[in-house]
């Protein structure tokens, strides 16, 4: 039996025969549209697998469930059109998010959601993402946020108990995995976990100043593995605003300030120890651009700033981040930018 012919969900009649390697087609379709990466809304690659006759699917729990019967090339052509498609639009994102903690989950999420127009793209070095906010403090379950954080559980219809200064969501997974699926369903987002950022892309813009305009990738299993095997190369994402929330612990905490700092960009401070009612409204009112096209939020920026650690209250990360998105967004609007790259700066 021939395999199944591939369709376009979005425009069937773009080819009557589709090549068996989608990729190719995918980058043969892109070629011809003769447009900029950017913007480019690819239509998506579905194969049409016909259910047999006969072995219609059936939902019976009483032993008689029935799977429709597929190939294990339609899961690895599916996943792979899919994954693949979602790199080349990425390729040219407005604003990439380093670090899919509560704070860049919430930066992710408010700026999206104020600003469809925007392509965003969020790495996060972990197969999970959430950072520490799958559990509170001490491997305990729930989150404490002081207000007025909390109106952002409101806003997320993310339950709480009030106890006067603050909220206590019963398990800080209930937060993270709400605004988890809220933000991964707005069609202007997409997340590739289990990426780190290696290296920032640094240029000078018109004006001569020294400007962060994108991220330098890989796969975290492959950086972790560079004293292992030679010649691993890295991709890139071009942007114009980069959005780092890259904490203060881990193999890539503070990653973007320490960086800057190894360019000889800035001068890195050192984390102070804890003071939770100092630390949250330090790390809030001063979450801003730090260095042209790089905005710095949550603990990355106690590494570069002095700031006291705030302990397990998750309020400071919900509003810089919520700060962060603001500052992002204006950032932005002062470019005028030109397939990711900033072409001029409005003053």
């Amino acid at each position: 039996m021939s395999p199944p012919a591939l369709t376009c969900a979005s425009q069937p009649a773009l080819d009557k025969i589709w090549p068996r390697d989608s990729l190719k087609q995918h980058i043969a379709t892109i070629q011809r549209r003769q447009t900029a990466l950017k913007g480019v809304d690819a239509p998506t690659y579905v194969q049409r697998v016909p259910i047999v006759p006969g072995k219609e699917p059936v939902e019976d729990y009483d032993g008689n469930y029935v799977f429709a019967d597929i190939k294990e090339s339609h899961t690895s052509r599916a996943m792979i059109s899919r994954y693949y498609k979602d790199m080349m639009d990425a390729s040219v994102s407005d604003v990439v998010v380093i670090g899919a903690g509560s704070a860049g989950l919430t930066c992710a999420y408010k700026l999206a959601k104020s600003r469809p127009d925007l392509r965003i793209t969020i790495l996060e070095a972990g197969v999970a993402p959430g950072g520490g906010a799958w559990l509170g403090g001490q491997l305990q379950s729930a989150m404490v946020i002081r207000k007025p954080a909390h109106n952002l559980l409101v806003e997320l219809d993310v339950p709480f108990d009030d106890e006067g200064a603050y909220v206590v969501v019963k398990h800080a997974a209930l937060f993270t995995s709400t605004i988890l699926s809220k933000l991964l369903a707005m069609p202007n987002v997409k997340l590739f976990n289990a990426t780190c950022v290696e290296d920032l892309i640094i240029k000078k813009d018109p004006t001569g100043t020294q400007r962060v305009n994108g991220v330098v990738t890989n796969y975290t299993l492959v950086s972790m593995a560079h004293g292992l095997q030679s010649c691993m190369d890295p991709q890139t994402i071009t942007a114009p605003i980069i959005c780092s929330f890259a904490g203060h612990d881990g193999p890539f905490g503070a990653f973007t300030v320490k960086r800057l700092a190894s360019a000889g960009l800035l001068n890195l401070g050192d984390m102070n120890p804890l003071n939770m009612n100092e630390s949250e409204g330090l790390i809030v009112n001063n979450t801003r651009e730090v260095f042209p096209g790089v905005v710095v939020g949550g603990m990355e920026l106690s590494e570069l700033d002095g700031h006291p650690r705030m302990g397990a209250s998750f309020g400071g990360m919900l509003a810089s981040g919520t700060k962060a998105a603001v500052e992002a967004a204006r950032a932005y609007d002062r470019l005028e930018i030109d397939d990711g790259e900033v072409v001029s700066v409005r003053q």
